[in-house]
């Protein structure tokens, strides 16, 4: 059987097929790890270990002449998506009421739930994608978009400014695996090359044990709307992004689509600074089903953009050297 070749056949299917079976244990089998235990376990809800894993096999494949390379387009990518959610921010702020919208189609939608949605980008996903579509130094710009995940900078985007606080030990701890795998893979290039090679082999397992985060039922609870929002955060934030990469960051623009996704950690954001600010908690429960179905939408639909958009491009490419050659033959003559 030729089950890889027809998964290639699937935009983004090494990352894209393990994810659905793993939402779809989830979702009907939700308890599947905890009966199974041990090792099974451990491989439904490895997601964080998987990835510190990976994070480190990737350190270890980027070379120390790249670096300035890997802080350019991260450096883009982040401060775009963020500087897009500040926008959104002041625009629904106006717009939508201080609640959030409580009656008709867009009930449940807030400011709150926009901005989550939007301002961090799965990291994981995104430097999956790239290894694929990209260059091992576009991968390598998941670093700084780690540092970007969790309730701060949405804090700081809706105006909280003083209640969050940072605590510099656990962003270490997100980039130390990263580092380390960089540092051992310049020292030796048999090391950078023994440990580069996990790197595919790891997206899988990865996309499985995020699948496995993921509960399908959330789309039929928040219907058509979180889907729009799903597909309303590809479009807002990925076209910026996609301008910021090719006039910026100096890529082609895949970058820039593979970063359009809503982060994982987004889901529990609304929840935590309900928490810290009282005035937020009567639309944090529509706020947190929408952001997960954008989750999941945004999941599915970002590989497969990605994918088609990186064909296209690679097209572009190849027709603009030949038409080049033929000029250049054209002129010999």
């Amino acid at each position: 059987m030729q089950i890889k070749r027809a998964i290639d056949k699937i935009p983004g299917g090494m990352m894209l097929v393990p994810l659905f079976i793993g939402a779809l244990c989830h979702t009907f089998a939700p308890d599947s790890g905890k009966y199974f235990g041990s090792f099974t376990n451990g491989l439904i809800s490895g997601t964080v270990p998987i990835l510190a894993v990976w994070f480190f096999c990737m350190g270890a494949s980027i070379k120390l002449s790249a670096t300035g390379t890997v802080l350019r387009k991260s450096g883009t990518l982040v401060v775009t998506k963020i500087a897009v959610a500040w926008v959104v921010a002041a625009v629904a702020s106006r717009l939508l009421p201080a609640n959030g919208v409580e009656i008709g189609f867009f009930a449940g939608l807030s400011t709150l739930a926009l901005v989550a949605s939007m301002d961090m980008t799965n990291g994981g996903l995104y430097a999956s994608i790239m290894q694929q579509y990209g260059t091992k130094e576009e991968s390598g710009a998941f670093v700084l978009m780690s540092l970007e995940s969790g309730p701060l900078m949405t804090m700081i985007i809706l105006g909280t400014a003083g209640i969050a606080s940072f605590e510099p030990h656990v962003f270490v701890g997100a980039v130390l695996p990263f580092l380390i795998g960089f540092a051992l893979g310049n020292l030796d290039p048999e090391l950078r090359d023994f440990f580069s090679k996990a790197v595919q082999t790891l997206i899988p397992f990865f996309a499985f044990a995020l699948g496995n985060t993921i509960n399908l039922n959330v789309i039929a609870q928040t219907g058509l709307l979180g889907i729009l929002l799903g597909i309303g955060v590809i479009i807002v934030t990925g076209i910026p992004l996609i301008l910021a990469d090719k006039y910026i960051g100096g890529g082609d623009g895949t970058a820039g689509i593979a970063a359009s996704s809503s982060a994982g950690a987004a889901v529990a954001t609304p929840v935590l600074i309900a928490e810290m600010i009282p005035a937020f908690k009567p639309m944090a429960p529509a706020a947190t089903a929408l952001v997960a179905t954008s989750v999941i939408v945004t999941s599915i639909l970002v590989p497969i953009i990605t994918a088609l958009y990186s064909k296209r491009v690679r097209k572009g490419e190849i027709a603009a050297l030949a038409q080049a050659e033929l000029k250049s033959q054209a002129i010999e003559r």
